[in-house]
């Protein structure tokens, strides 16, 4: 993004955020080294011509991996992968696979990548396991600023795949001029083309911006009453017709076919869209974005591929991986000092905007804060009421 704050995704940046894990603890522990508890490395014996074997299921959101990675690892490992994109929403999500992880049935899948709010409901709830750091070498390419997370504080559990923020996709052949504003999704001259996200953190910060709560309020914690004219705003909207639907990943395919004009949106999908749809552009408004967000890999409890599930860690822990998948999705990598091979294999990816965002963006990002288990349900309990979920 340029000085104007909209722009073409390919452009001139810089730094990346560092508010991600406010409140996380980087000292010493479990995640202060790549070897955490001792074993042979999976990854090492690949490396020396082994093949970890096996078989290996994923399930994570769709966009969200390069194309050749799919077809090098399994021949690299020899193990046999089955790749699911059907990830679209982590509360449809939850609401799927929830009775057969109540009742420890496998559900298919070993690793799964929600939401890092959703993936601390997973591990309170006993849903995962910890990662097989003991067969993994490349553990500690993860950025510094990720360790101990606030949604894993002991660093057991999860791995982020990708990070992003949260902003406004439009297309300015639809909207007519560039869009700066939380403001221009209620603008009645979009009425019927505009598309929220079923993720409630992400509507809910720019809604709640909108009806004048700062950043910095929203970041130091919000009780169900600030909300409320949030809410309320986003209800009348649906009921009038403003707003055309809530989705999850589906609102590419909107975006694409005219039926949004403009939409709440995850960075780095509209970066990947505009190969299609030149007129797209990705805005984070004047009062603000949600940022940053991540989605992180998890080891769902039921599963016993402990070595596959390290192979597939260290494998897009590997920073000539991790950068080629940056460069397919244009989110942020959680791999330390990919520059260097992004930039050789994308030149313009290294000088990416959304990749790398402008001082003035990043002073512009709301964390969302955490809530207790009873203020969440009541959120999400609201939140389906608008949505029809």
């Amino acid at each position: 993004m340029s000085n104007d704050r909209s722009s073409k995704p390919p452009a001139g940046g810089l730094s990346r955020r560092d508010f991600l894990t406010r409140g996380a603890a980087v000292a010493g522990g479990l995640a202060a080294a790549p070897y955490l508890l001792g074993g042979s490395p999976a990854w090492a014996a690949v490396e020396e011509g082994a093949k970890v074997g096996g078989k290996l299921d994923v399930l994570n959101w769709i966009g969200y991996i390069d194309k050749k990675s799919k077809k090098d690892f399994p021949k690299q490992t020899g193990i046999k992968l089955k790749y699911s994109e059907a990830l679209d929403d982590n509360n449809t999500f939850f609401a799927k696979y929830q009775e057969q992880f109540a009742n420890d049935d496998h559900i298919g899948f070993d690793i799964v990548a929600p939401t890092t709010w959703m993936a601390a409901r997973l591990i309170e709830l006993e849903y995962v396991q910890p990662l097989p750091f003991d067969l993994m070498e490349n553990r500690g390419s993860l950025r510094a600023e990720l360790e101990n997370p606030v949604w894993d504080p002991t660093g057991e559990f999860t791995l982020p795949w990708q990070t992003g923020y949260t902003g406004i996709a439009y297309n300015i052949e639809a909207t007519g001029r560039e869009i700066t504003s939380v403001e221009d999704l209620f603008d009645p001259k979009f009425k019927g083309r505009v598309g929220w996200l079923l993720e409630m953190r992400d509507s809910l910060t720019l809604a709640m911006l909108s009806t004048g709560m700062t950043g910095e309020e929203i970041a130091a914690g919000v009780t169900f009453n600030d909300a409320k004219p949030a809410f309320d705003r986003l209800e009348k909207a649906a009921q009038g017709g403003q707003i055309r639907r809530f989705t999850g990943n589906s609102y590419v395919s909107d975006l694409l076919s005219g039926d949004f004009a403009l939409n709440v949106s995850w960075s780095g999908d509209v970066a990947q869209l505009t190969t299609q749809e030149p007129n797209l552009r990705f805005v984070v408004p004047d009062e603000g974005g949600h940022g940053f967000w991540a989605d992180v890999m998890c080891m769902v409890a039921t599963s016993k591929r402990s070595k596959q599930v390290a192979a597939w860690l260290d494998y897009f822990y590997d920073p000539v991986n991790a950068a080629r998948v940056a460069d397919t999705t244009s989110y942020i990598s959680p791999v330390a000092d990919i520059t260097d091979e992004l930039a050789t294999i994308n030149p313009e990816a290294a000088e990416n905007t959304i990749l790398f965002p402008p001082q003035d963006v990043l002073d512009r990002l709301v964390q969302f804060p955490l809530l207790d288990p009873d203020d969440e349900e009541r959120f999400d309990r609201r939140y389906a009421e608008i949505t029809g979920g």
